[in-house]
């Protein structure tokens, strides 16, 4: 069978189901595919870094901010997904439309900044995972990572299931290591259960790494992208096929959500468990956590580690490449090759690599300009999604556009409290 006559079939399924010749769980299936794609940016090396230190420091006593973090991530993806479903548009094409042309402009270029300050964190996770787990040259490490991510974008070729399909494959690898890890780790599952609902901050340092959790969760390109994921995906006919396609569409995000919100609280109570429990308190990069994991759990799950994070490094720097293409032609209305992006993308990390620059001081800036971008996207779809001349039968509800700009206003003070602290300011 041809990936185009998967797509061809995935359509004529999700059709099926619209015509309401499908039903249960099966029914589902035709339409997952876009949430996995972007969940991936919710478990990129950026998460790793931040969730080992957090557990490594305070142990189990951080996990709810992990779970307040994935549900404001499902809002907010979940608004993107839907915009897309009732617009036939994706958000920066919306912008485009209704917003002054340098307007557009200026979006496209912080947004590309951000796309690729973004690549940079996730570029350098698959290179260090590759270098730590076969001694590969972090040099050639970088190349090699630049060739598989451009391997798998070329997917896409073959329509948008194979893609899909393969990224979210990776997702549910990241899964199966971290499961693996779960029980290597043996956590205090009494202790995970309380410290995710009962919030915990004591000092300075403890607010700083819930700044990092919560402030750095959304991603700017994702939530460019969900809503160009879904645009054209299952085309509805009239009102009642779109209220029908994002109701599966809500499933898929609570779903594919949910998956990587677990994954982040086992990156978590597993450094709890094994770094905390264990005296390591100062576990705070991947390639220290890496090296005391070993003798402790055994190159075993050293070896699961780092599986699961070159499998993060490389489907969300893949994902990445294909957001930096959705800003691209939404705001300016052209697209350049995928291969001419790989490399313009991956010449940063190439470049800090070459100069043996600090990856951990490299990582913080990163996060920095991610931090000024972010409220753009969030505001432009709260405003957006509120307007029922776009929306249509499919515009927010009045509690759901509150909710959203609450979201919205911690986000973005404690992306202003991260920039604060990170350009030398005390807390």
């Amino acid at each position: 069978m041809s990936a185009l006559r998967q797509d061809s079939r995935a359509e004529l399924a999700a059709r099926s189901v619209l015509a309401s010749q499908r039903t249960g769980f099966t029914a589902l299936l035709p339409f997952l595919g876009p949430a996995f794609v972007a969940a991936v940016a919710y478990i990129d090396p950026g998460n790793y870094a931040t969730n080992i230190q957090s557990g490594s420091e305070f142990g189990y006593k951080l996990l709810w901010v992990v779970v307040l973090a994935n549900l404001m991530a499902m809002l907010i993806q979940n608004m993107s997904a839907k915009l897309g479903i009732a617009t036939g548009k994706n958000l920066p094409e919306l912008c485009r439309e209704w917003f002054a042309p340098w307007i557009s402009v200026v979006l496209w270029i912080v947004s590309e900044l951000a796309a690729m300050a973004t690549d940079i964190a996730e570029f350098l996770g698959a290179t260090l995972a590759l270098n730590l787990l076969v001694g590969i040259p972090m040099l050639i490490a970088t190349l090699i990572t630049g060739v598989v991510t451009y391997v798998i974008l070329m997917l896409d070729r073959y329509g948008f299931r194979p893609l899909e399909i393969f990224i979210g494959a990776l997702v549910l690898l990241i899964g199966a290591c971290y499961g693996a890890e779960t029980w290597f780790s043996h956590p205090a599952f009494g202790q995970v259960l309380y410290h995710s609902v009962v919030p915990w901050v004591h000092g300075s340092s403890a607010i700083l790494l819930v700044v990092g959790v919560i402030g750095a969760t959304v991603m700017p390109h994702v939530v460019y992208l969900h809503s160009g994921l879904t645009q054209k995906r299952v085309l509805p006919r009239n009102d009642d096929e779109k209220k029908r396609i994002y109701r599966f569409s809500i499933k898929e995000v609570i779903i594919a959500m949910s998956l990587a919100g677990l994954i982040n609280l086992s990156m978590m109570y597993m450094a709890a468990s094994v770094f905390h429990g264990t005296g390591h308190t100062q576990v705070a990069n991947i390639s220290s956590a890496y090296r005391t994991l070993t003798p402790i759990l055994g190159p075993a799950a050293a070896a699961v580690f780092l599986t699961s994070l070159m499998a993060s490094g490389l489907s969300s720097s893949a994902v990445g490449t294909m957001a930096g293409q959705v800003i691209m032609q939404g705001f300016v209305g052209f697209t350049i090759p995928v291969w001419i992006r790989r490399v313009a993308t991956m010449i940063p990390t190439v470049i800090i690599v070459a100069l043996g620059i600090n990856p951990t001081k490299t990582l913080v800036l990163s996060q920095v300009l991610l931090s000024v971008v972010l409220p753009v996207p969030i505001v432009t779809l709260i405003y957006f999604a509120s307007k029922p001349n776009i929306m249509g039968v499919l515009v927010n509800r009045r509690y759901v556009t509150y909710t959203a700009m609450l979201c919205a206003a911690v986000i973005t003070l404690l992306n202003l409290l991260l920039i604060y602290e990170t350009l030398g300011g005390p807390i």
